[in-house]
């Protein structure tokens, strides 16, 4: 584990929602420490440190809803959306996929860099003429606002990159795995475009 800074500490407790003496009683131990530590004043052994972190985490993960963690707007594309603006869309974002919507806005797949990558190996010129349609992969999977980050954890350990975040019907939010580690840094959410 890298060590934190006190910054980065302080920055994650309050982000958190726990008070000095909430995450002092989650981790063991006393709120002076948890004050000095973010002051500066102490250098703690690393165990001490390591499990004020990991309470710190675990906490996060239990408690966090996804809506604090998720960005929007989500980008989308069409089914009927040609290949080349699928990868301006992309491009211009600096996203690696893209939810792919019926003519309703369900959302009926997605395209992937290696969608797009497959499709030019395959069809060379020809793969620009494409559509969503013909290159979408399944959809990302689908969680409420009120889904605890613990579970978009467990899904974003594997393959797949990110989780679309829905109210109702109505896609609100995304949270991929860049998200997660602007989250657990402590960074700002970059402002909407």
């Amino acid at each position: 584990m890298e060590l934190i800074t006190p910054e980065e500490l302080r920055i994650l407790r309050k982000r958190a929602g726990l008070t000095q003496a909430e995450l002092a009683k989650r981790a063991g131990v006393s709120q002076s420490l948890i004050a000095r530590l973010e002051a500066g004043t102490v250098n703690p052994r690393l165990s001490t440190l390591t499990k004020i972190y990991n309470a710190l985490r675990e906490y996060m993960e239990e408690e966090v809803s996804v809506a604090q963690v998720m960005h929007f707007p989500v980008i989308t594309v069409n089914i009927e959306e040609r290949l080349d603006r699928i990868v301006e869309v992309m491009w211009a974002h600096a996203i690696s996929q893209v939810p792919v919507l019926d003519k309703d806005g369900c959302v009926v797949g997605t395209v992937h860099e290696r969608d797009v990558v497959e499709a030019f190996l395959k069809h060379r010129e020809k793969a620009l003429q494409l559509r969503a349609i013909d290159v979408m992969s399944e959809p990302l999977p689908l969680v409420s606002k009120n889904t605890k980050l613990s579970s978009v954890i467990k899904i974003l350990r594997g393959e797949i990159p990110a989780v679309l975040v829905a109210e109702g019907w109505k896609l609100v939010g995304i949270v991929t795995k860049s998200d997660l580690m602007r989250f657990f840094a402590g960074l700002p959410a970059k402002p909407s475009p």
